[in-house]
């Protein structure tokens, strides 16, 4: 159960983190004005306060491991939302990403 929450945690992290940058690069870059700005920087404050639901206490590995889950979620966003399309060296990397994530944060620690 540990596993799946946590998943699950990150995932909404993402979503916020990754939707909030998203939405204030449409507020500046594609001129959709404050209104976009300020959901953005909502949303990133969101992604702040999800992550202190991890069961881990050490900040560092919560935000080190995230950092896999965001590789993965922002190329994944990028298709979604713009079209993007990852080539096979996108893919490969955020698998690395994930399986380093997966050590960082799963691995037995024996305490």
């Amino acid at each position: 159960m540990y596993v799946a929450r946590s998943a699950a945690l990150f995932l909404l992290a993402a979503l916020l983190e990754i939707g909030g940058a998203w939405l204030v690069w449409q507020g500046v870059r594609e001129h959709r004005g404050w209104a976009w700005i300020g959901a953005g920087v909502v949303a990133l404050g969101l992604y702040g306060v999800v992550a202190t639901f991890q069961s881990d206490a050490n900040f560092g590995r919560i935000l080190a491991a995230y950092g896999g889950v965001f590789v993965a979620g922002s190329l994944a966003w990028g298709m979604i939302a713009d079209g993007y399309r990852p080539d096979r060296w996108d893919v490969t990397g955020a698998l690395i990403c994930l399986a380093g994530m997966a050590v960082i944060m799963y691995a037995p620690r024996g305490h």
